[in-house]
């Protein structure tokens, strides 16, 4: 185990399964953990930690949790991911040591050669803050539940031709339920999603017209996300199933809206039109305004 300053570099599901006080796994790259078996001793606690692997984790709310409740939508269970490089810090809250919840350790080596290898990074969710759990109905949670436990058996017996396949393609389940939840508890967090985006867009229409763009760059996805206080990748899957545009998307819609009315009302040049806009590069915003306009800047004052 390697240390970096204040950061443990966990590289395997063994090494993982040695700092919790865990047997050895049974298989080198994906091993279930139920929380109860953890040895939640105070070294475990209060330092940071670098995993070099995925984690899925399901959490019962019979201890205090990070998360808050105000906009929880079911209670039977949160679900939280995590991927290879992200820094966890453990701490001690409460009577620690929760006797229900598991945690799936999975090394990219399981899938890495197979077609989940390249498409895992569309599993945006891995991405999201651990305040963006997957919190559960009763069915997700007896269907999430059935399916970790079909891979706990298959890697459970002897290894043969087959069980890199099944595993994977149970993963790969797993993964895409996660999915159908996700887009269930977009849908039926509508009223609060909606204030999100009136923020997120109000913030990006008052960015572009004080020409803070002009100063500091167009506005990002980042400075949108930290408005709503969530991580960029959850507010774009968030807007993408209200509004069908990403944030990033978002944002090039009011700069091109912007760019049409200066465009039809002022004399500016197009260059000082997209330094205006906060675009670093003349020609960026004319590739960015042909691309959503089917015209160039130019093209399209003269046809109005």
């Amino acid at each position: 185990m390697k240390e970096y300053k204040d950061f443990r570099n966990i590289k395997s599901v063994s090494e993982a399964h040695k700092i919790l006080g865990l047997n050895k796994p049974k298989h080198p790259s994906i091993s279930l953990v139920q929380t109860r078996d953890i040895d939640w001793n105070e070294e475990l606690f209060n330092k940071s930690y670098i995993w070099d692997f995925y984690m899925i984790s399901l959490k019962f709310h019979s201890n205090p949790l990070l998360y808050g409740r105000n906009y929880y939508d079911y209670e039977e269970g949160t679900l939280v991911f995590t991927s290879p490089g992200q820094v966890i810090t453990p701490t001690m809250s409460g009577d620690q040591g929760p006797n229900e919840g598991w945690i799936l350790f999975i090394h990219a080596d399981l899938f890495r050669h197979t077609p989940l290898g390249s498409k895992i990074g569309e599993y945006s969710f891995f991405s999201y803050a651990a305040n963006e759990g997957l919190h559960l109905s009763e069915e997700e949670k007896l269907k999430i539940c059935s399916i970790v436990e079909d891979i706990e058996k298959e890697y459970s017996q002897n290894l043969d031709r087959h069980s890199q396949t099944l595993l994977v393609s149970n993963l790969e389940l797993l993964l895409n339920h996660c999915t159908r939840s996700y887009d269930r508890q977009f849908y039926t967090r509508s009223p609060h999603q909606k204030d999100i985006i009136t923020v997120v867009d109000e913030f990006i229409i008052n960015y572009i017209d004080s020409q803070k763009s002009r100063a500091h760059g167009i506005p990002t996805v980042k400075q949108c996300a930290e408005k709503v206080n969530l991580s960029p990748n959850y507010l774009s899957d968030l807007l993408k199933k209200e509004i069908g545009k990403s944030t990033q998307e978002l944002i090039h819609f009011h700069l091109i809206e912007k760019a049409k009315n200066l465009l039809l009302t002022s004399q500016d040049s197009v260059s000082t039109i997209a330094y205006d806009l906060g675009f670093e590069y003349p020609q960026y915003f004319g590739n960015l305004f042909k691309k959503k306009t089917g015209m160039s800047p130019m093209e399209f004052r003269q046809l109005n």
